[in-house]
């Protein structure tokens, strides 16, 4: 884990890759739960049955819970000391670009894209992608903008 002492270090580490996560497995209990706490019980994600007739042979991961997943396992490459907060302030491109099969293991890489210092905080945009073990292609590539509030 890299850990930035304040802002100004933060800002300074622009351009900086912060490495990959830990591999983190998606179970079918997992994607029950999230279909559970949205309402999305899709065939696809939780009839296991139907879906092995499917496209993928089996169930899939719902690409918001994919997507979910991203806070949690960049949160483990980098920590901003001195601040008081720091906020999911939103994404500007998301891009959902294989299926997640269920009892597969992902990770993220991520990388500090830019650092833009604000009046008593900072904006900042991460450039991430999920990789799926044994894939060539990964799950999903995000820009996401997070803002630490001094």
């Amino acid at each position: 884990m890299k850990i930035f002492q304040g802002l100004d270090e933060f800002a300074a580490a622009t351009g900086t890759d912060l490495g990959c996560s830990r591999w983190l497995t998606v179970d079918q209990g997992r994607i029950d739960t999230f279909a559970a706490a949205t309402g999305d019980h899709q065939w696809i994600h939780v009839d296991a049955e139907r879906a092995a007739e499917g496209p993928y042979g089996g169930t899939i991961a719902h690409g918001l819970l994919t997507l979910s997943l991203f806070p949690v396992l960049v949160n483990e490459l980098y920590r901003v000391d001195g601040v008081r907060l720091g906020l999911n302030y939103g994404y500007d491109k998301v891009r959902f670009l294989a299926p997640v099969p269920t009892g597969s293991r992902l990770r993220v890489s991520a990388r500090i894209a830019s650092v833009t210092p604000l009046d008593g905080a900072a904006q900042a945009v991460f450039e991430s992608t999920m990789e799926i073990e044994g894939s060539d292609k990964p799950a999903a590539a995000v820009s996401s903008i997070i803002r630490y509030v001094a």
